[in-house]
């Protein structure tokens, strides 16, 4: 068994976007072998200026950004096919 690959999404609670992304995610996860976790960006002002105009945002290793606004499927196969 592969362990699961990390994800951070970062978004913000009232987001119709970023829950959207998070369910997405939530459902493909098994499948593809992710674990994603949540992050608000109004918890930290660091990262709220980060990625304030961005979210919701999927983040990989190293902060490297997968994609932002819409899942972008071809964008996180590609990422994920690096760890495997």
């Amino acid at each position: 068994m592969t362990t699961a690959i990390p994800l951070v999404l970062y978004g913000r609670e009232y987001c119709g976007l970023c829950r959207q992304m998070q369910e997405e995610l939530r459902l493909l996860a098994p499948d593809i072998g992710i674990e994603v976790s949540w992050f608000d960006i109004d918890d930290d002002d660091a990262t709220e200026a980060k990625y304030s105009d961005m979210v919701p945002v999927l983040v990989g290793e190293a902060d490297e950004v997968i994609c932002f606004y819409h899942l972008n499927r071809r964008a996180l196969d590609a990422y994920l096919r690096r760890f495997r």
